[in-house]
């Protein structure tokens, strides 16, 4: 019998066989070793997104895992290869495919929200997902693998250069990544995060942070800036202060890049962008050659994977795992070892993070 974790309703969560079969004509079936959990995972668990799920829903897109067994037509895959999942399936007939933005498909299945994810014990997806991982990187490291991909879309998007100052809202694992990637472009940064478990870690890793509650931070970037402003901006907090902040932070034609999905509307101050010709761009998802990059900068150590886990539990702990993200700030990212299925009488034992 091979377990599944499943959304069932809002704030509920189960553990329970799931649905086999063998690969068809063009797909494989995988062995999902690690599956990270990310705030769209817990947008689905507070029930934001039922509208788009089908219950009960298999989550997870953030994987790392091995080949089990290849279906007609597939060329290149054995059992045993070592991958992750680039989670998207387009229809190639929407203008969006059409003009070669296939990642944005008008009718974009995202693989782990609008279908079966990879929190489970075995799992088919179409081959033309699978992104080959090397044997030597460490199969819990790889599971940060799509979360990087998005930080090297956003930094491709936002065009950042070798040089430029650069300032991330928001200190969670996508803004860490993103400011990761940025510096491994050459720019100088400056992360802009509330918790002081984030703020930490991220000084650990080499990058300097400041507390927007104790600091003035566009006074900061004219002081570091010369007074000219940052060069980019990225949005990462999804709150109404960190756009205000990633605005006001921007020098002239200073590109501010929205990486937060954001509940609501928010309020722009727009005189600054005709001010300053500010340029706003957004940034959703990535595209192969992001994940192959993203691949190449896991392995490197260039993203220092392991300093990004806060937990690994097992299958079983999943729901309490969910609930233990809730508390925000002193967690960067809990992975789902799907090879693990320990149980305990209380299936919170172990999630203290």
């Amino acid at each position: 019998m091979t377990l599944a974790v499943r959304y069932t309703a809002a704030r509920a969560l189960d553990t329970a066989p799931a649905e086999t079969r063998s690969p068809g004509p063009g797909e494989v079936e995988l062995a999902p070793a690690y599956v990270g959990i990310c705030g769209t995972d817990l947008h689905i668990f507070h029930g934001d997104m039922d509208a788009r799920v089908r219950m009960p829903a298999v989550l997870g897109h953030e994987m790392s895992g091995r080949v089990l067994r290849v279906g007609g037509g597939v060329d290149g895959w054995q059992p045993g290869d070592a991958v992750t999942v680039m989670p998207l399936r387009w229809d190639d007939t929407c203008p969006a495919c059409l003009q070669g933005h296939q990642h944005i498909c008008q009718h974009l299945d995202f693989i782990g929200i609008d279908s079966p994810g990879a929190m489970q014990q075995r799992w088919i997806v179409p081959a033309s997902t699978l992104v080959r991982l090397p044997e030597t990187l460490p199969l819990d490291r790889a599971a940060l693998v799509e979360p990087t991909a998005v930080a090297v879309h956003d930094v491709g998007r936002a065009q950042v250069t070798e040089g430029e100052k650069v300032v991330v809202v928001g200190g969670g694992p996508v803004g860490i990544l993103i400011a990761l990637v940025a510096r491994a472009a050459g720019a100088e940064v400056r992360v802009v995060e509330l918790s002081a478990h984030r703020r930490l870690l991220a000084e650990e890793l080499g990058l300097t942070a400041w507390n927007p509650a104790d600091v003035d931070v566009p006074a900061l970037v004219g002081q570091w800036t010369g007074n000219a402003g940052a060069d980019v901006a990225f949005e990462v907090s999804g709150a109404a202060g960190g756009v205000e902040t990633a605005v006001d932070v921007l020098g002239v034609r200073g590109r501010l890049c929205l990486v937060a999905i954001h509940p609501r509307p928010r309020e722009v101050n727009l005189h600054r962008f005709f001010w300053r010709e500010l340029t706003l761009v957004g940034a959703r998802l990535y595209d192969r050659y992001d994940f192959e990059r993203a691949v190449a900068l896991v392995a490197d150590g260039t993203i220092p994977a392991e300093r990004l886990i806060s937990k690994v539990v097992p299958l079983t702990q999943a729901p309490a795992a969910f609930e233990a993200l809730e508390g925000g700030g002193d967690v960067m990212k809990i992975l789902v070892d799907c090879t693990d299925t320990t149980s305990t009488t209380d299936d919170t034992q172990g999630v203290t993070v």
